[in-house]
């Protein structure tokens, strides 16, 4: 199949590669992933100007779990439920050795990935090939950015905040592995910065609690279970997100949870009594799923809250002062990351180059007075 492109071996820079099931917002879309790689690849374009001759989309049909289009008479993938386990990944390997084989200077862009596959896969392959995941490090390397931008305002250290990441999936897992970069970079051992996180899942904070199952890739997070035994909580089963900030005071609070709303008036509240300026990141999108809305942060911070989201929010007026809302948007780190790579014929993506991007992109940004952006503007991009 790649070879029916009609490419040379060195006429391809990127392919963007998915195998369409953890599309954001919308989930498992089986084959028509592909309409996601195209649009990445569009954005390639678009903001760095490499040459859409010189990219391919590819989608991995492994089945799909979609109910409804299993059923859809019109369904163009195989019909027939995910294949999962050793199958699975000799399918992959024998992606990535055709791939090497056909396009061996190319960049493989992994967008979209199930939870469960998209970091194993990364590290499986990263000192392999020249790879890049985009939900893990390109959402990674503008939410740092943001982070930093906002320390930056707040004349403040990275290494001195108290982190909280409400959602530790593959994005969320990912912010957190690059902000320990950035905070080792600052002078803190690897262990030292990663003491500085507290992380959210599906079945409260992640702890080394033998008798709660957490995913391997949140297992560096993992704080004592013994460390909670002394905190006032409102629940018995599971330390949620309120007794978390009440307990721990973040400075930095970071959604990716796809849980709307769950960044309430009484958690923001409590955050923004013990900070002066709370670093509030509600990421996910679209967004009717965002955690909470920046009229709300700027409302129940009394105007203190320094703001990005993962979804386009309109400027907020509050108290006379125009909020100017950051989008973390993806778009500010990959284009220019595959164009690098293309022009230098870098042979990996290094977590250095990640950490690179994100004090890029940060280093752009002057916050000079109330209401500025945390990001560049997306039309500037």
């Amino acid at each position: 199949s790649l070879r029916a492109t009609g490419k040379s071996p060195d006429g391809v820079d990127v392919l963007v590669v998915t195998d369409s099931e953890g599309i954001l917002g919308i989930g498992d879309q089986g084959v028509g992933g592909i309409q996601i790689c195209i649009g990445k690849k569009s954005i390639y374009t678009a903001a760095a100007g490499v040459d859409p001759d010189r990219m391919i989309p590819v989608v991995l049909d492994v089945g799909t779990n979609n109910l409804k289009l299993l059923n859809d008479d019109l369904y163009l993938g195989i019909r027939a439920a995910r294949v999962r386990g050793e199958r699975y990944d000799a399918f992959i390997d024998q992606v990535v050795r055709a791939i090497q084989n056909v396009f061996p200077n190319a960049m493989v862009h992994w967008e979209d990935f199930g939870a469960g596959n998209a970091h194993r896969i990364l590290r499986r392959y990263r000192d392999e090939i020249c790879t890049f995941n985009d939900d893990v490090q390109g959402t990674a390397a503008v939410v740092g950015a943001a982070v930093l931008a906002g320390v930056r305002a707040k004349g403040e250290r990275l290494r001195d905040q108290r982190v909280v990441i409400h959602g530790a999936g593959t994005a969320g897992v990912g912010v957190a592995d690059l902000l320990v970069d950035l905070m080792v970079a600052e002078g803190l051992t690897r262990e030292e910065a990663r003491r500085r996180f507290w992380a959210v899942s599906s079945r409260g904070l992640v702890t080394d609690d033998p008798n709660v199952r957490f995913r391997d890739f949140q297992r560096a997070y993992a704080r004592p279970a013994g460390e909670s035994a002394s905190w006032s909580r409102t629940d018995d089963t599971r330390i949620g997100l309120a007794d978390i900030v009440a307990n721990v005071r973040p400075t930095v609070l970071i959604g990716t949870s796809a849980q709307p709303g769950s960044f309430t008036e009484e958690i923001v509240r409590d955050m923004a009594s013990h900070v002066d300026q709370p670093l509030i990141l509600p990421l996910s999108n679209p967004t009717k799923l965002a955690e909470a809305t920046p009229a709300h942060l700027l409302e129940w911070t009394d105007g203190r809250a320094l703001i990005a989201t993962g979804s386009p929010f309109p400027p907020v007026l509050y108290d006379g002062v125009t909020y100017t809302i950051a989008q973390a948007n993806n778009a500010f780190v990959f284009p220019g990351l595959g164009l690098g790579v293309a022009v230098c014929r870098a042979s990996r993506v290094t977590d250095r180059m990640i950490a690179a991007a994100a004090q890029a992109v940060a280093s752009l940004v002057r916050i000079g007075r109330p209401g500025k952006s945390l990001l560049p503007q997306i039309n500037d991009l």
